[in-house]
């Protein structure tokens, strides 16, 4: 999204509990829209401290109510998301949970602890699993069993959650995992985006090609790009992904 002050990527977490706080609405997806919101009406002049403790006030408040105790030992039912934003006032880019950019072409990101032990992981099982026969490339993007073994992990990792690693869910963010790029007062070319581009490159034609690849070469994600999840059965995607480009 894009104000007069700011511009963000928001990426609600993918879902890893049935519990839901709002009807009809993912958690995931429903923190992707309190944050939007939010920054529409956020005091151009915040610093990023300043934001992020008015940001997790926000969400939180949307747990009145709730079970605090349960939330606070079941991280996998908050509402969760991921965001990067570039507060124009500041000139500075805001690196919240597993985001990631170009400035000038160089790419900065914040990636999770253990996501990438996870991959793996998951790319041993499913490379197991095709060479034994007990499932096929087509078989696996229909149902990613791979994925289904790792996510009692995933849901674990969790746990520490705003403790070895920030993302925004209404409980306090560790401001030393907040990723925090100030910016010259020379010209700059900016990209936004969200991890559902392995490859981000300078422009959306070319971050789309190279997803466009990634599909045909690697639908699973297990050999030349290790993720989480694979490429669903008809998707041209593996996440949700968004990608903005400015100048300033």
């Amino acid at each position: 999204m894009i104000t007069d002050d700011f511009a963000a990527v928001i990426d609600g977490s993918t879902s890893k509990s049935p519990v839901h706080i709002a009807d009809n609405c993912s958690n995931g997806r429903y923190c992707m829209m309190l944050i939007s919101e939010f920054i529409r009406h956020a005091d151009k002049s915040a610093d990023v401290d300043t934001f992020c403790r008015e940001l997790t006030g926000f969400i939180r408040s949307r747990y009145d109510g709730l079970d605090m105790r349960r939330l606070e030992s079941h991280p996998e039912e908050r509402l969760t998301a991921s965001c990067i934003v570039y507060s124009r006032h500041h000139r500075q880019i805001w690196m919240i949970g597993d985001c990631q950019c170009l400035v000038d072409g160089q790419h900065y990101d914040n990636p999770k602890p253990g996501e990438a032990i996870l991959a793996e992981k998951r790319a041993t099982i499913i490379r197991s699993l095709i060479a034994n026969g007990q499932a096929t490339v087509g078989s696996l993007r229909s149902n990613d069993t791979a994925r289904q073994a790792i996510i009692p992990e995933m849901i674990k990792t969790m746990r520490d959650q705003n403790k070895s690693y920030a993302v925004v869910d209404g409980f306090p963010i560790p401001m030393r995992h907040v990723r925090i790029i100030t910016l010259t007062t020379a010209p700059h070319s900016i990209v936004l985006a969200s991890d559902g581009y392995p490859f981000l490159l300078p422009t959306l034609a070319e971050s789309e090609a190279a997803l466009l690849h990634q599909l045909s070469e690697d639908p699973l994600n297990a050999y030349l790009f290790k993720a989480t999840k694979a490429f669903l059965k008809d998707n041209n995607s593996f996440d949700d992904r968004t990608y903005v480009r400015f100048g300033i």
